[in-house]
């Protein structure tokens, strides 16, 4: 992959990450509530599956997972129920009096339980397949790959994917500040959880 071929891979990536559907719902729900930081597992999750996704590309395996249309429909369908289980949490979250400035703890189960979520939250799309197969050729000949197209394809879309994400995250973050009463905060919880539950529904209903 030439310089040149590497930037406006790196920058159609960005712009891929950041264009919305249901990972940059999650991430922006997560931050408005818990802030930026408990998004950096939940963003990782969903890059690493994306790498995943890049990778059977580059080895030619979309015809392969074609054929794995049950277990794709059976993760959807977890990372719906999970999505939709965070947003009636939200919810259903109690609100001090007290401003609230500080980020909010993160959700149980950790950078891990992120991790996991936003892994589902990626992997529940096979169609991310078909984008990179339709997507790689223009920067690179699926044909004749090195290891070293294939590192540093993977390199270029976890950062790029990051750090579109992360600049979402922090966007959502910083508003967050501005809501300090806990009227504000509630309608924030509910906002957010409507937007987790939306997206859950969105995974669980849309064709293919």
């Amino acid at each position: 992959m030439s310089p040149e071929g590497a930037l406006s891979f790196f920058i159609a990536l960005f712009l891929f990450g950041i264009t919305p559907g249901p990972g940059v719902f999650a991430v922006l729900a997560r931050a408005l509530v818990c802030g930026a930081r408990p998004c950096v597992a939940l963003a990782a999750g969903m890059v690493v599956s994306d790498i995943a996704y890049l990778l059977f590309a580059c080895f030619g395996l979309a015809a392969i997972a074609r054929e794995w249309e049950m277990l794709f429909l059976i993760i959807r369908w977890a990372g719906a129920a999970y999505l939709v289980y965070l947003g009636v949490g939200l919810w259903r979250a109690p609100v001090g009096d007290a401003p609230a400035l500080a980020p909010a703890p993160a959700p149980r189960g950790g950078p891990g339980a992120g991790f996991v979520q936003g892994f589902l939250i990626s992997a529940s799309n096979p169609k991310v397949i078909l984008f990179y197969m339709a997507f790689l050729p223009t920067f690179m000949d699926l044909g004749a790959l090195r290891g070293t197209d294939i590192v540093l394809a993977a390199g270029l879309t976890f950062v790029a994917l990051m750090l579109g994400l992360m600049l979402i995250a922090v966007g959502a973050a910083r508003a967050r500040r501005l809501l300090r009463s806990a009227r504000a905060m509630r309608r924030l919880n509910r906002g957010a959880g409507s937007i987790m539950i939306g997206a859950g529904a969105y995974l669980a209903t849309r064709p293919g």
